[in-house]
């Protein structure tokens, strides 16, 4: 299965375009590979993602042939890491 696909039939992300969107702007990893929305998923691989400022890491345990119930995501990966991202913009200059 597509990454893209994975996110979103895994809620991870709600919507297919704005997972393409995230990890085509290279804010997904597999396995510590920057990836593209087309890259094939596979059980037992890390999945790192950089989402809004959120930094999540999973183990993907199951990959389904098609739509899964919302009671079964849970499921399909296991998180192993999950934080903020700190941002600073005090060192950055101003834009407008």
């Amino acid at each position: 299965m597509r990454l893209d696909k994975f996110l979103k039939v895994s809620r991870i992300i709600k919507r297919r375009p704005v997972a393409k969107i995230v990890v085509d702007g290279g804010k997904a990893k597999l396995n510590g590979k920057v990836v593209k929305a087309s890259s094939e998923v596979k059980v037992g691989m890390e999945l790192e993602l950089e989402y809004y400022n959120r930094y999540f890491k999973f183990r993907i345990l199951e990959v389904p042939e098609g739509n899964v119930s919302k009671s079964k995501t849970s499921e399909l990966v296991e998180v192993l890491d999950s934080r903020g991202i700190i941002i600073d913009l005090d060192g950055e200059e101003d834009i407008f």
